[in-house]
This record gives C-alpha cells, structure tokens and sequence, in this order.
C-alpha cells in the first residue's frame, strides 16, 4: 500500500513565512469519483490532517486546494476541504459556460478564487470552454489556471493573449515534446508573462519531463530561462499528493523535489516572490499576516 511521507529532514530551502502552495488535490471521505474521471489517488485517501503535517514539514502556511479530476464537474469535495481547513486555503474550482450565479456564489462564499481548464485526458473542461469560463471568471476577480500540451501553445497564443482575468499556465507548461529555451514555444510564453496576465507555475515537473529526476535537466533548463525573464510570474506548487503515483516506488520524495525546483528559481529574494508576493497577486490573496492558523 502507498504511504505518504509526512515528516522527515526540514528542505535544504527555506520557505519563509507567509509561503504559498499554488497547486495541491484534498480528499475527504465520502466524495467518490465522478465518470468520466480517473480513480481517487492510490493509498489512504489524502485528507486536511495528512496535509497540515504535510505543511508544517515543509514549512507552508497558506494553500491553494485545486478541484481534482477525480470529482469532474462536482465541487462538493474543494467546498468540504475549505470548510475544513479554514482561513489557511483557498480553492480552484471546475465551472462551465452553464454554471449558474448562484453557484458561482456558492462558490465564492466557500473561498473559491479561482478555476481550471485542463485539456488534457480526464479533465473535466477543456479549451472549447475557455473563452466562457474567462468571462465568469473575470466578472468574479477570480484566476484561471490553464493546462494543456504546451508544444501547441503557438495554436492557442492569441486566445490566451485576449484573457479578461488573471491566468497560470500550469504544470511547467506540460511540454511533452519538450522545449527548447530559445525555442517558439518558450518565446511565445514569455510574450505572454510579458502581457501581465499570465503566470507560469512550477509544479508536477515529472509529469512532463522526459529526461527524468532527479535533476529534471531539460524541463529546468526552459524553467530557468522564465524564472530570469519575470521572477514576478513564476509561482510553486508541491503537486502533493501527486495523484499519478500508484506505487511507493512512483511517489517523489518531495523534500528533493522541492529543494531541486526552487533551486531554479534564483537567489532568497526571487524565492520569496514565487513562495509570497507572487501567489499574493495572482489568487487575489491578503497580505500575509503571522495569525493564528489551523494547522
């Protein structure tokens, strides 16, 4: 049976206070997987108590709780997890172009910032939606985080480039064909970091690498190159409880995982922005204050 690591040697990196997880999944009981979806995550189910322990090794005080494919268009899991987790999260959630405001209420009054395309297998909405769910979204002040095979992103650029809201290109941008740092595609997203919408989030390295851990060379090689260009665009995201991993074997050790990513960030201060500042900007969050929290 997988286990989760929950505790262990503190990250050769520091998070500093106020730090931001921008991409995670939570599952509490009774929630079961939607059709149309893969599976819940192999092992106990991973729940608010096995991720507070999660938070306090690495150090992460606030948390972005994205809708997990596993519950497709059913929000009733992310509004349990927030409700549970209190003022700590905040929470990404599945909508389409027939959503009705009440839900959207609903939505917002549980904490919810922001949505998610996901044109990939298994997502629940995909780029046919895009341009409907932007709008929702722009009429909240809410984000959206966007995930499709980058290698076509020069397909969807001027699409992307007439967004309304705030926007994260997700997963390392997901170049399954990999990508050159000079290359179209890289330049293409730096054109639109340079727009002011858009973000670029490190997160899920191993679901796109093709040159493989630990190291991940030629997805940080392209990372480096964005983290260089605007420091102020790139946010981080643990990817916890990394759904793809079926065996102990599979799960990354999270403690290197991290430690390797962020060490492609830059110096303390370019740290401090994808960790802080940046989610801060992006989810529409308070400023940080050293508060009581739930963890």
């Amino acid at each position: 049976m997988l286990v989760r690591p929950l505790s262990g040697p503190a990250p050769r990196i520091a998070f500093p206070a106020g730090s931001v997880d921008s991409q995670m999944h939570m599952y509490l009981p009774g929630y079961p997987a939607q059709p149309g979806g893969p599976d819940l995550p192999a092992g106990s189910l991973p729940d608010a108590d096995q991720y507070r322990a999660f938070m306090k090794w690495l150090g992460i005080d606030r948390v972005m709780i994205t809708q997990g494919n596993a519950h497709q268009r059913d929000n009733g899991n992310l509004i349990a997890c927030l409700t549970e987790m209190g003022d700590v999260a905040r929470g990404v959630a599945v909508i389409d172009a027939e959503t009705s405001e009440g839900e959207l209420d609903r939505l917002s009054a549980a904490g919810v910032v922001g949505v998610r395309i996901m044109d990939l297998p298994g997502g629940a909405v995909g780029l046919d939606a895009l341009e409907a769910v932007d709008a929702k979204a722009a009429s909240r002040g809410w984000m959206v985080a966007v995930q499709f095979d980058g290698n076509r992103i020069l397909d969807h650029v001027d699409r992307l480039k007439a967004l309304k809201s705030r926007w994260v290109f997700d997963h390392h941008g997901k170049f399954f064909a990999g990508a050159a740092p000079d290359g179209a595609e890289i330049t293409a997203l730096r054109g639109l970091m340079d727009g002011g919408r858009c973000w670029f989030k490190f997160a899920g390295v191993y679901e796109s690498s093709r040159s493989g851990g630990p190291d991940y060379p030629d997805v940080a090689a392209f990372s480096r190159v964005l983290a260089v260009h605007a420091p102020e665009r790139i946010v981080w995201g643990s990817n916890w409880p990394h759904n793809l991993a079926k065996t102990q074997d599979a799960y990354p050790d999270d403690i290197a995982l991290a430690d390797t990513v962020l060490g492609w960030i830059g110096d303390e201060a370019a740290i401090r922005q994808a960790l802080v500042d940046n989610p801060v900007e992006l989810f529409g969050l308070p400023a940080w204050q050293a508060v009581e929290k739930r963890i």
